[in-house]
């Protein structure tokens, strides 16, 4: 089915004509505003999709596109439909609306609270009506009715019921009919196409008894789903299911070198996390592959004026109420692991999902999940810096992710040693892990120097680019840093000093501290019309590089951060060399330090004399994840000389 959207189609939650994105278990098209607040809730609330620019299993797309032809939206929105409800006040959002507040809480009572979906008349026994949905659903996946499916989950109905006199789940009965559509839509419910009937067969045996082969091959696609995309993710290849082949386990290329007792010890408590441990482990890196590439194809899809919009990027994984705090805090960690750490820890999943599918089991007393996480970031790096606070208090609550951003993108090419402090490893394991990577406690401070005099010498790059290449020596750890401890205050904001320094946080928020302490007038700085037409010229220069990285036009790599270097400079050269607000520091710190980062990035998709080739896939990450930095930097900037020109 072609991919190319028609003219009659509009946003399922504000009516912008032509989406670009899809919520595949909503059913539903969504415009690229609606498209941020849907990030933000998670994928357990809303699972998007571009619909060119991501790879779509034909037969998903088909479903999607069921959903919304036949109605599907009308689920989500059902007592909007009901004229008492004008009365009453209650409408959906419009084209003219503010992303910030307006569509956003609308978003959030639509998916999130499911505030406008019909709602089943009271009974004492809960339990009861989700088995008679789960019946309903039983019954009804055998015909090609989508939305009335979709329905009944809405409601509560359990699309891996297992139906006691049949002896089987909705699956069963769907592949035995060869019900394509309505597979997809189980599966993307959870329905699991491995689940044995009372019989012992599976869905894909039903399938293929039945004689729809296809249907079987996509169901065996679906069992392998999580892997496959994470294998695809590292190398972009899938195994060859019809031929037997279920796993890619890509390699480092050194992977030679890894020797230290911690990452020893990480590999074999992975081995020997129970089978639910690190299930949800891999899930959880699963949905952290999932925001990369999606955050990857957002930023490609945006024209030049999306930087001034109230639009953003997800910086780290939101909150899943279903997650107890410890799982929602270790998932919004794995935004931190940069691009070579985050593939380690992909590598290592993939490589113990293979283990114990060949049915290989490591029996184990306790299960730390924490310290695989902590140790597999250490692994591959070196120089890394010490900071004595942990990263996240406590989670982010939902609400949060839209005001108060952790600096999970500024702070990503920085190692995770920081966070040994609030693990179970004693002080002795951590000293001789600071040894064998060669971070000396006098190399720690001597590169927190370094960094707390960082912002001066780049104020002097911005005024003199032609010195730029003078400083090309230094090394590149001491451009990794988004935040200055010298620069936290005796108040107990530490934390929050962070926060605002980093440039993640969300426009349209309010935080006292910034709108109290921050943002007091500044006739000093620059107007509005030239920040945002330097921000245009910068994102301009962004997506030319990211339309090199999408053709692997390696070679352009250089010229592309140089264009990008200059326009920076040229951007900050506007803003006073010591702003009053902390704010227009920190966005102006990760503004031009990011630039110069992106510039060493780009520097290694040569190959130097004598060594190696650089793994372009791990480059390319990293060049991306730089880019992601300035153009937050950016919009930030735009944002506060917005509010200050108006005020």
């Amino acid at each position: 089915m072609s991919k190319r959207l028609r003219n009659t189609e509009v946003c399922a939650d504000c009516s912008v004509p032509e989406p670009r994105w899809a919520s595949v278990n909503r059913g539903v098209l969504i415009c690229d505003e609606c498209c941020s607040v849907h990030r933000s809730l998670g994928r357990h609330s809303s699972q998007v999709r571009h619909l060119t620019h991501t790879p779509w299993p034909p037969t998903q797309l088909q479903m999607v596109q069921t959903l919304y032809s036949n109605g599907a939206n009308s689920i989500w929105e059902h007592s909007l439909l009901d004229p008492a409800s004008v009365m009453s006040g209650k409408r959906k959002a419009n084209p003219q609306d503010k992303l910030h507040p307006n569509k956003s809480e609308f978003i959030r009572a639509k998916y999130q609270m499911l505030a406008f979906v019909h709602r089943m008349p009271c009974r004492e026994d809960d339990s009861s009506t989700a088995k008679d949905l789960s019946k309903q659903l039983h019954s009804s996946v055998r015909t090609g009715n989508l939305e009335t499916c979709l329905r009944l989950l809405s409601l509560g109905a359990q699309a891996n019921f297992f139906h006691p006199e049949k002896g089987n789940t909705p699956l069963h009965v769907a592949a035995k009919a060869g019900q394509v559509s309505q597979a997809e839509l189980l599966t993307v419910y959870g329905a699991d196409p491995g689940a044995p009937d009372s019989n012992g067969k599976t869905p894909i045996d039903y399938a293929r008894e039945a004689g729809h082969h296809d249907l079987a091959d996509r169901l065996v696609e679906i069992q392998y789903e999580l892997t496959d995309r994470l294998a695809f993710y590292l190398c972009g290849r899938k195994p060859d299911h019809k031929n037997g082949q279920h796993f890619i386990v890509p390699q480092m290329a050194d992977s030679s070198l890894d020797l230290s007792e911690l990452a020893k010890a990480a590999k074999k408590k992975l081995q020997s996390l129970s089978n639910h441990l690190f299930e949800d482990l891999a899930m959880d890196v699963y949905d952290e592959v999932d925001r990369r590439e999606t955050d990857a194809v957002w930023l490609a899809t945006q024209n030049h004026s999306a930087l001034v919009t109230e639009t953003t990027v997800v910086p780290f994984l939101p909150v899943n109420p279903e997650y107890s705090s410890t799982r929602n805090q270790g998932r919004q960690k794995l935004a931190r692991f940069n691009a070579h750490e985050f593939a380690t820890l992909v590598i290592d999943i993939l490589s113990d999902a293979k283990r114990r599918q060949q049915g290989n089991s490591i029996a184990s007393p306790k299960d730390n999940v924490e310290l695989i996480l902590k140790s597999v970031a250490v692994r591959h790096c070196s120089d890394s810096q010490d900071n004595d606070q942990p990263d996240y208090d406590s989670v982010a609550s939902d609400e949060d992710t839209d005001q108060e951003l952790p600096s999970s993108k500024g702070d990503r090419t920085k190692s995770l040693d920081s966070d040994l402090s609030d693990s179970p490893i004693t002080m002795q394991e951590y000293l001789e892990v600071k040894n064998a990577l060669s971070a000396s406690e006098a190399k720690i401070q001597q590169l927190m120097k370094a960094n707390n005099n960082l912002s001066d010498e780049l104020r002097l790059m911005q005024k003199k680019a032609s010195k730029l290449e003078k400083q090309s020596s230094m090394p590149e750890s001491d451009y990794d840093n988004t935040f200055y401890e010298s620069e936290m205050d005796d108040s107990g904001l530490c934390r929050r000093g962070r926060l605002r320094s980093s440039g993640w946080l969300g426009e349209g928020s309010s935080i006292p501290e910034l709108d109290d302490l921050e943002m007091e007038s500044d006739p000093t700085l620059p107007s509005t019309e030239d920040v945002i037409r330097k921000t245009e010229q910068i994102t301009k220069n962004i997506q030319e590089l990211l339309r090199a990285a999408q053709e692997n036009k390696h070679d352009s790599f250089i010229p592309c951060s140089e264009r990008i270097h200059v326009a920076v400079t040229e951007m900050a050269a506007l803003f006073p060399k010591r702003p009053r607000s902390e704010t227009v520091r920190g966005s102006l710190r990760l503004l031009t330090s990011s630039a110069y980062r992106l510039q060493s990035e780009c520097r290694k998709a040569v190959p130097s004399e004598g060594c190696p080739g650089p793994d372009m896939q791990l480059v390319t990450q990293q060049v991306i994840q730089c880019a992601y930095d300035i153009a937050k930097a950016a919009k930030q900037l735009v944002t506060i000389t917005t509010k200050e020109n108006t005020n």
